[in-house]
């Protein structure tokens, strides 16, 4: 993708997200003061989408992962900020490699190597999860597997041992 599609391309993006933003205000008056979503987390939001625009329109795609990063944890702000259960972050933080993973993925959709980035973002994001489940657990967040997260560090394993032997030596 050449610098002029993608200058396009956070252009569209831009225009678009505004126009809903806009339409959503004007089909459902007072909606943003009844779901809350221009408070300060949304703030942070904001901050990460425009650093995915500015590596749109500069033609650089690497922006995508910070993007990526401050966006999720925007997001996480939002749903703390909104349910007033701040001690959650003992556990959500652990989701934050899941949003590199997404900006890896990103990136590699818009720098031409797609195979390669879903590859290395795919295996963040299967990380971040594999944490979430075990730090959630037992630190007081949802409860997924109960007693048996441990199969989740074995599994993780069995997959490393795999890969290793299957995997050509160089």
């Amino acid at each position: 993708m050449d610098r002029s599609t993608r200058s396009g391309l956070g252009v569209g993006i831009l225009l678009i997200a505004l126009g809903l933003l806009f339409l959503a205000g004007q089909l459902f008056p007072g909606i943003f003061g009844r779901i809350g979503a221009f408070t300060w987390p949304m703030i942070v939001v904001g901050v990460g989408v425009f650093l995915f625009v500015i590596g749109l329109v500069t033609g650089n795609p690497g922006m995508a992962v910070p993007a990526c990063i401050v966006v999720g944890i925007g997001l996480l702000l939002y749903w703390q900020n909104a349910t007033g259960n701040f001690a959650s972050w003992a556990y959500w933080w652990t989701l934050i490699p899941g949003f590199v993973g997404v900006g890896v993925i990103l990136e590699g959709l818009l720098a031409g190597h797609f195979g390669r980035g879903l590859v290395s973002g795919g295996w963040l994001i299967l990380i971040s999860l594999v944490m979430f489940t075990i730090f959630a657990s037992f630190l007081g967040g949802p409860q997924f597997l109960g007693v048996y997260w441990p199969v989740l560090l074995i599994g993780l394993g069995i997959i490393a041992l795999v890969q290793y032997f299957v995997q050509p030596r160089r």
